[in-house]
């Protein structure tokens, strides 16, 4: 039987409005977004805070409930936003549509989301022109330094902005399609995690999964519109 769902405090960073330029090295296709200002989880969900939205343990690694989840999909990640929102009364941000695919809601609402890529990589870069936001043993755990398993999150240093663990410890999950038209409904993975190498820990790097795929190194981080969040 699963725990009954808990509305956990899941602390939220303001990332400031701005330009992010992505670059896909398959296609050598590059380009700009431009962003609005938003808040951004300062650290990714916990597997506390995720049993107690959804009852679920589905992690890999036990005996931490403050160790990042994992173990999830992209689709476990959309409904945990929604299921927070719900609890804490607000307009969940994802609608389904009748082959039961989420649809982000527009305008957006107040409730939890995923970031999108841009979103995602700016405030990884926090202002930084680098392929990191810092030394990667001191912001990160990666193959080299993480004894080959997940950390509690806010142990390396943050970046710039505040942000922690934007690099290694566990990819996170993004709201966008990789590229339809090659490979369909995969997603977007950003930030490395404790099981690669230095080279798939840097802000700029992309990786892709299905949406229902489920490893012990993926998990994600919530984002929420910085005017649904000053409303509220």
């Amino acid at each position: 039987m699963g725990t009954p769902p808990q509305t956990p405090h899941i602390d939220l960073t303001p990332v400031p409005p701005g330009q992010a330029t992505l670059t896909d090295r398959r296609t050598q296709r590059s380009w700009t977004v431009d962003l609005a200002p938003f808040h951004l989880g300062t650290l990714p969900v916990t597997q506390e805070q995720y049993t107690q939205v959804t009852g679920e343990r589905p992690s890999t690694a036990q005996g931490n409930d403050r160790l990042p989840v994992e173990t999830v999909s992209w689709r476990d990640a959309v409904v945990f936003c929604n299921s927070l929102s719900q609890q804490e009364e607000l307009t969940p941000a994802y609608d389904f549509d009748a082959q039961g695919e989420p649809v982000l809601r527009e305008p957006s609402p107040d409730g939890y989301r995923l970031p999108t890529e841009a979103e995602w990589e700016y405030a990884c870069r926090a202002g930084t022109s680098g392929p990191r936001y810092g030394p990667l043993d001191d912001i990160a755990w990666h193959r080299g330094n993480s004894d080959e398993r997940p950390h509690e999150p806010g142990a390396r240093l943050p970046n710039p902005w505040g942000l922690h663990d934007m690099l290694g410890n566990v990819w996170e999950w993004c709201w966008d399609l990789y590229d339809p038209e090659v490979y369909g409904t995969y997603r977007v993975l950003r930030g490395g995690g404790w099981f690669d190498e230095h080279w798939s820990c840097r802000a700029s790097v992309r990786r892709r999964s299905h949406p229902t795929f489920r490893v012990d190194d993926v998990g994600f981080r919530v984002a929420r519109s910085v005017r649904s969040v000053v409303a509220n």
